[in-house]
C-alpha cells in the first residue's frame, strides 16, 4: 500500500457506518470495477482476522462530495484509518493481503 496519506479525518456520519475500535479499512468502489470485487474480499477477510478492524465500502459514484474532498481519482482506492478516523495510509488498485495487514500494523 502506498504510504501517502492526506491527514484527513473521517467519522461515522461521513462514511455511513461505524468506525472500527482499532482501525478502519475504507474502500471506494464503482459498480463495474472488477478489481473492486477482489478488493472487497481481501479487505473483508483482513477485517475478519484482526479484532477491532472494520471494513466500509463506499460507492464512489453515490458519494461524489466525499470523493472530491478526499481526492479519490480511481477505484478501488483504499484508505486506512486509525482509531480516531485519521487517514494514515492510502492506496489505489487491488491490494495484497500482506500489504493490508502491514498497513494496519502501522495504523494501530
Amino acid at each position: 500500500m502506498d504510504v501517502q496519506a492526506r491527514g484527513d479525518r473521517l467519522d461515522a456520519s461521513q462514511l455511513g457506518a461505524e468506525l472500527g475500535d482499532r482501525a478502519t479499512l475504507v474502500q471506494f468502489s464503482s459498480a463495474f470495477c472488477q478489481p473492486c470485487r477482489a478488493t472487497r474480499r481481501t479487505l473483508a477477510e483482513v477485517a475478519g482476522m484482526v479484532e477491532g478492524v472494520a471494513h466500509i465500502e463506499i460507492d464512489a459514484e453515490a458519494h461524489l462530495t466525499l470523493v472530491r474532498q478526499l481526492g479519490i481519482s480511481s477505484t478501488p482506492t483504499v484508505l486506512v484509518l486509525d482509531a480516531h478516523g485519521e487517514v494514515v495510509r492510502r492506496a489505489t488498485g487491488q491490494p495484497r493481503t500482506v500489504d493490508v495487514v502491514a498497513a494496519l500494523g502501522r495504523a494501530m
